[in-house]
């Protein structure tokens, strides 16, 4: 029997969209490899991790400048790396996402390394970790990335590490590694609002995503701590043996994974109860930084590796809670920022 033409074109177009909802989705993410002074364009689909490009980003001929952390801008056309190392100084500089070109450069203080720019103010936040100076009071920078420079500049504790925002981007959180405190800054205001001992090398904060309460990774301690932001009180000591480094919270606040530094692994706990659900051996040793995809569907790893190893980015699959691809890397990978989903070509 002949279909009538007008049946036909309907048909066909349900299978045209039916197609494209199932199309494989690619996901890209830059990462930054420390002793290569190189950020890598990484592209993850159809279960396999491909290097589109490698963009040079040290200056000085004569040194390891290390590229240390990434943040890509809220509009997803500038991408951010921090480089720890100058003379004496470090530096964040600035690219284009759509050529990797870079924009515009701003010296600033000690070892510069994690960072995030704020939806409500536009500004770009920098932890001054002072990885190699004496063990006092640094500061977190602030940024005019239009200009590309400094503003202002907050003392916090002695090497601040993991820079987040809260969700609304009106609040700062740093952590301290040496002195093992927690700090509010007031992302407007520029100050110090409130100070919380969170316990022993926190190196990551990370706020969640729906509720006021964050989480900080205590490396010193094997354990992940969650603050009641409403109270500034500690709540509850979740445990995470292998040296928690790096978090990240699945978009919908079920899933905590963080990255085991010592354990060579990935750690996935729930976050309802704190109960370790999965742990992910990763493809080489040192695991260091992680983030969710939008969707929540993948984790990708920075992990370093040891030596002159190359580094990696491991994917796991947060549905089955394993690990479903790697890709080799720059040597030392650490900082990671996802940048974009979309159809596969």
């Amino acid at each position: 029997m002949k279909v009538p033409a007008t049946r036909s074109a309907a048909l066909a177009l349900v299978l045209t969209l039916s197609c494209a909802g199932a199309q494989a989705q690619e996901y890209l993410l830059y990462v930054a490899n420390e002793s290569d002074d190189t950020v890598s364009l990484v592209r993850y689909s159809q279960k396999r991790v491909t290097t589109i490009e490698t963009i040079p980003v040290g200056r000085i001929p004569t040194e390891i400048e290390g590229p240390h952390g990434l943040t890509i801008s809220p509009d997803g056309k500038y991408w951010y790396v921090s480089v720890a190392h100058g003379a004496p100084f470090g530096s964040v500089i600035k690219y284009r996402t759509d050529t990797n070109e870079r924009v515009g450069a701003v010296t600033l203080d000690l070892f510069p390394a994690t960072m995030q720019v704020s939806g409500a103010t536009g500004l770009l936040y920098v932890a001054n970790f002072n990885l190699h100076g004496t063990h006092t009071p640094s500061t977190i920078s602030v940024v005019d990335p239009a200009r590309m420079q400094e503003v202002g500049r907050v003392t916090t504790g002695a090497m601040p590490h993991g820079s987040r925002l809260s969700p609304d981007g009106t609040r700062h959180y740093s952590v301290s590694m040496m002195q093992g405190m927690l700090y509010e800054i007031d992302a407007l205001g520029l100050t110090v609002t409130r100070t919380l001992k969170v316990g022993q090398r926190p190196t990551w904060v990370e706020h969640h995503p729906t509720e006021h309460r964050a989480l900080v990774a205590n490396n010193g301690q094997d354990a992940i701590v969650e603050i009641d932001l409403e109270s500034w009180s500690v709540t509850r000591r979740i445990a995470a043996a292998g040296a928690p480094y790096n978090l990240a919270l699945t978009p919908d606040g079920h899933l905590i994974v963080a990255t085991l530094k010592s354990a060579a692994a990935v750690g996935v706990y729930a976050a309802a109860t704190g109960r370790e659900v999965a742990r992910i051996s990763t493809s080489r040793r040192v695991p260091h930084g992680v983030v969710v995809a939008p969707n929540g569907r993948y984790a990708f790893v920075s992990v370093e590796g040891v030596g002159s190893e190359a580094g990696a980015v491991d994917v796991i699959d947060l549905s089955t809670l394993e690990l479903v691809a790697t890709g080799e890397v720059g040597r030392q990978a650490g900082g990671i920022a996802f940048w974009k989903m979309s159809p596969s070509p």
